[in-house]
């Protein structure tokens, strides 16, 4: 699949709003892209850039290895890590954390699990995924394939694109679909903080949000 990175810019853009305006601009737009069960390893860092995917199977009488696909990764690249939801063996650790944060990647996102947090709390390291356990993956998953379409808590990804993560969790903009998702985002913005500083000069709340039309922000336009 053609991996083609999304605008430095948009990237910027897209980590200016929070997860959950993201979430809301997708929804108006139809689009699923809140991924499902994944939530950060460490709170307080944030996260934001273009897919980079990687598709773990099962090893079997082919034993392939966990992979060193980071060597071809660049700067600002989230690691995009496909491991079907298993929570019985990890597919990232220090030397990853390590490796990932001196080439200046943005974070990683685990359908699964991940290991040895003291590490990424040192590095304040943006991981998010399913928890944490200490057994290795090696022997008993593989890298199947690299910059594929995959899956991350029901939620398509594809190579290239963007994926922000806060302390609420990680979101998926189809790079197609940029554009648009910040466009609707900023107008949800922009109604939730004149609701806000309504209800702080004596508004009451019904009031401002049918002012403003908050219970049609998030409705998916016809």
């Amino acid at each position: 699949m053609e991996f083609r990175r999304p605008d430095p810019d948009t990237v910027t853009r897209l980590n200016g709003f929070s997860t959950s305006t993201l979430s809301d601009a997708l929804d108006r737009l139809g689009i699923a892209g809140g991924c499902k069960g994944i939530v950060p390893g460490i709170s307080g860092v944030k996260m934001a850039g273009a897919a980079f995917t990687v598709r773990y199977v099962p090893v079997g009488t082919i034993k392939g290895t966990v992979g060193d696909y980071i060597d071809e990764m660049m700067p600002g690249d989230v690691v995009v890590l496909d491991n079907n939801g298993r929570t019985d063996c990890t597919v990232w650790g220090d030397i990853l954390t390590v490796t990932a944060k001196g080439k200046g990647i943005a974070g990683t996102v685990i359908d699964g699990v991940f290991r040895d947090l003291p590490r990424i709390l040192d590095e304040r390291y943006p991981i998010f995924s399913r928890g944490r356990f200490m057994m290795t993956g090696k022997d008993r998953v593989m890298v199947e394939s690299t910059q594929v379409m995959v899956s991350i808590g029901s939620v398509q990804v594809k190579p290239g694109d963007i994926l922000v993560g806060d302390d609420s969790g990680v979101v998926v903009v189809p790079q197609e679909m940029s554009a648009k998702v910040l466009e609707v985002a900023g107008t949800i913005e922009e109604a939730e903080s004149r609701i806000v500083e309504a209800v702080q000069n004596g508004l009451s709340l019904g009031d401002a949000r049918r002012k403003f039309g908050y219970h049609s922000l998030q409705s998916r336009k016809q």
